[in-house]
């Protein structure tokens, strides 16, 4: 059999953590910042753990993980 390919876009965007869970980057951080208070800007800093629903769709892309 072939190897499958990885799509390149999400071998870009995500990483997988120890436990198999996937980090992402958080949205609503590029650009109408100032329509946002403090509190949104704080808490969308750094990555977040994707939620499973989520997730098990983006690992179909991934067929070798991360």
């Amino acid at each position: 059999m072939p190897k499958l390919k990885t799509k390149s876009g999400v071998k870009k965007r995500f990483k997988m953590t120890a436990s198999g869970k996937l980090k992402a980057g958080v949205a609503g951080k590029r650009h109408r910042l100032i329509s946002h208070n403090g509190k949104y800007i704080r808490q969308n800093r750094g990555t977040k753990v994707m939620s499973e629903a989520d997730a098990k769709i983006i690992k179909l892309w991934l067929p070798y993980g991360l």
